[in-house]
């Protein structure tokens, strides 16, 4: 089947049946879809109608939401990217219901009502269920009684005839011949018929399955009550499948993976078998009781277990968007962490038998020198480790130092802070990154690209290092699934997560912006309109070249065509170039409306940063102005705001990370103890706060705040600073439990 793309409808060209849509029938399908998108999401048509004419015309998301504000209505990112998957979705669809016509139609089946049916279809799930009877099947017990001449039998069961016996009725089906020995076997294959026909009725399965999800239980169990596991809470457990949480629904589905669970969908059968029945049985007639026995045979051999599957899938399916929901939300606040700039950086990746790899990045991050140390077991080198480190401080000017909370992090904490304390250095600190991913990284063929010369504990370090100068330039150099800010993120659909990460990526970096300069390559793939190519390209001009000294000077980069240029130009910066403006979220386009104002305002662009600036920037009426610089209120808004606070970086709004000078054992927490923290991780039923012991506390949905809170992200965000106190301690887990409600 050919697809070809017009009017962002993917349309099946019809070869088969010797038809294709007309302009009059493309205009009808791409008008309900774009009804019914607006209906879904509850925008106003007109909203939904310019953001997809947006998206066929090959904008990309960051681009319309940032520089169409007038055409769609100030959509955000999250809206749009909505809109582009209901799109795809409904496109599919309509695609799904024209073939499933023509097959049908192709067997001389298809009716104005079947047809109808189809067409009014709003899930892709109705139409499978309508297209059920008519789909080729594999051999089954009702195929083999149709190739045995039995259907009529099965038609007369079904016309449940007042007056006749049914022994006289199928001994007319009697044939050794056809393998219908008996009265019985003619009986038995009728009903096998009838069965299926009831399996594959469109409104009895649609009806079960509903029925299935609003009233099912999931129950399991243990398949070895005597294992000690991580699941032993499901060796006995039972909950409404409409209560059951996304994060306990993946647990299960891990455990029923790995074995050690029998899972099992439970439902009230009698309701369903009446419900069957009503549908095929009108009242008494001499075929009543074969009938209500093949329509027992049709629940328990055909429909249950497909609508078991069925629900656990769509169960599965939610809790997994859910899932990847959580993951892309941490990700998204991890990136956009402040980066702490202006400070040389000594990068510590602990480890016990292999020793600690230390890397100095200058304030740039610049590599200056890496060095191996062995301060923990079974070395116990502390002299020796302090004196190469006070080395390295004192050499390169250190301020910061940062340690990866892997193996022997802990240990080596302990040391570097009794280090502190002995150079007396109250600006010199340390704190904890988390060094996930840090190790795909360094054995990526970018990091063997980046630092040729190193060992893979070696490059661990510096990005360690770089993380905490600059957590977005450093993270995207990494498969966003390796960063471990989600759960169970690996029982997830892999493809579906990935778009996920990649789009929050995508959207973190056109929110922050990038230096055309300095940024790398991996760094300026993730800009709106640039591929990995069209960055290895940018990198390579600027190597050959020399700095870029124009936002105009990308459209000599190789390949860099028009249209990328339009999309990704105005997330690029240049410091100290030829125009003040290159350095702002200013797009080029609006250089001219930049003018415009400044006329207006008896400005300069040599101006832009001084206090007079923004002073007169303050008194800008955006509603008055903007007609008369011909461009719309919310562009207006966002120059005026843009020259108001040239070169800002959105992430410096937030707090800094907590830095430490001494260390906090579980030893020294006592309940009660006031605590300030990092939020590391968010997930369902809680929140994991770093407050600087080995394993991070865990703070309770229960216990994020005085009031209810339906979800943990309602309430914190990763990186964000808390106050916390402590809980419970448990030593021999070494675990602690912490609040946010402060005690009275």
């Amino acid at each position: 089947m050919t697809l070809v793309r017009e009017n962002g409808v993917e349309e099946a060209a019809l070869v088969a049946a010797g038809h294709s849509l007309t302009e009059e029938e493309k205009k009808q399908v791409r008008e309900r879809i774009l009804k019914r998108i607006a209906a879904e999401l509850q925008l106003p048509g007109t909203k939904v109608r310019a953001a997809v004419g947006l998206l066929e015309e090959g904008n990309t998301i960051p681009f319309i939401a940032r520089y169409r504000k007038e055409m769609t209505g100030e959509l955000d990112e999250n809206e749009l990217r909505s809109v582009e998957e209901r799109l795809q979705y409904l496109n599919n669809l309509e695609e799904r219901k024209r073939e499933v016509v023509r097959l049908i139609d192709e067997q001389g089946k298809l009716t104005e009502e079947l047809r109808s049916a189809i067409e009014g279809a709003a899930k892709l799930q109705e139409v499978e269920d309508l297209y059920r009877p008519y789909r080729q099947k594999r051999k089954t017990r009702a195929s083999v009684a149709k190739e045995r001449g039995l259907e009529p039998l099965a038609e007369w069961l079904l016309s449940q005839p007042r007056k006749g016996s049914l022994e006289a009725e199928a001994s007319r089906y009697v044939d050794s011949g056809k393998d219908v020995p008996t009265v019985e076997d003619a009986v038995q294959g009728a009903m096998d018929i009838v069965a299926e026909i009831a399996a594959d009725d469109a409104k009895v399965r649609s009806w079960v399955r509903k029925f299935t999800q609003d009233n099912g239980v999931l129950t399991t169990v243990a398949k070895n009550p005597e294992t000690e596991s991580v699941y032993e809470m499901y060796y006995s457990y039972s909950e409404p499948i409409r209560k059951l949480p996304p994060h306990r629904n993946l647990a299960i589905n891990r455990g029923e993976k790995e074995e050690i669970l029998k899972v099992n969908l439970d439902v009230a059968t009698d309701k369903i078998r009446d419900f069957i029945a009503r549908q095929y049985i009108r009242g008494e007639s001499v075929t009543s009781a074969v009938l209500a026995n093949a329509l027992e045979d049709a629940y328990k051999r055909l429909i249950a277990p497909a609508v078991e599957r069925e629900v656990r899938g769509m169960m599965t399916e939610t809790a997994e968007e859910h899932a990847i929901k959580i993951f892309s939300g941490n990700l998204r606040n991890l990136l956009l962490q402040p980066p702490v700039k202006g400070k040389a950086v000594l990068g510590v990746d602990p480890a016990f038998r292999t020793g600690c790899k230390l890397a100095v990045v200058d304030d740039t991050g610049k590599l200056l020198e890496v060095a191996v140390t062995y301060p923990t077991p079974p070395h116990n080198k502390k002299v020796e480790a302090k004196a190469l480190m006070k080395e390295l401080i004192s050499k390169y000017g250190v301020e910061l130092i940062v340690i990866g909370n892997g193996t022997a992090s802990r240990e080596t904490e302990q040391i570097i802070a009794d280090m502190l304390a002995e150079i007396g250095r109250p600006e010199l600190a340390y704190l904890i990154v988390s060094e996930a991913g840090a190790s795909v990284y360094s054995a990526s063929k970018l990091a063997q690209t980046e630092f040729p010369d190193l060992d893979v504990a070696e490059r661990s370090a510096v990005s360690i290092a770089r993380r905490l100068q600059d957590p977005l330039a450093e993270l995207v150099k990494i498969d966003p699934k390796s960063i471990g800010v989600g759960q169970y993120q690996h029982d997830v659909t892999q493809k579906r997560l990935e778009e996920s990460l990649g789009a929050v990526v995508e959207s973190a970096v056109n929110h922050v912006g990038v230096d055309l300069n300095t940024a790398s390559p991996s760094l300026l793939g993730y800009v709106a309109g640039v591929n990995a190519t069209l960055a290895k390209n940018i990198v390579k001009h600027r190597e050959e070249n020399g700095k870029f000294s124009d936002r105009k000077e990308l459209m000599k980069v190789p390949r860099l065509g028009a249209k990328a240029y339009e999309q990704c130009v105005g997330f690029m910066r240049i410091s100290g170039g030829k125009n003040p403006l290159d350095s702002t979220p200013i797009h080029p386009e609006s250089y001219g409306v930049v003018e415009g104002l400044f006329a207006e305002l008896g400005l300069k662009r040599s101006e832009i940063g001084s206090s007079r600036m923004r002073e007169r920037l303050t008194e800008v009426a955006t509603e008055e102005l903007a007609p008369r610089l011909g461009v719309g209120v919310p562009t207006l808004g966002d120059i005026v705001a843009s020259l108001q606070r040239p070169g800002r970086d959105p992430r410096e709004e937030l707090p800094p990370p907590i830095f430490r000078t001494d260390v906090l054992k579980l030893e020294d927490l006592r309940p009660g103890m006031e605590l300030a923290g990092t939020v590391r991780n968010v997930i369902d039923f809680g929140a994991f706060v770093d407050i600087g012991i080995k394993n991070d506390g865990l703070v309770h949905i229960s216990q994020l705040s005085d009031r209810f809170v339906k979800h943990p992200m309602d309430v914190v965000s990763v990186g964000d600073t808390v106050t916390v106190w402590v809980l419970g301690i448990d030593e021999k887990k070494g675990r602690v439990s912490l609040t946010m409600r402060k005690p009275e």
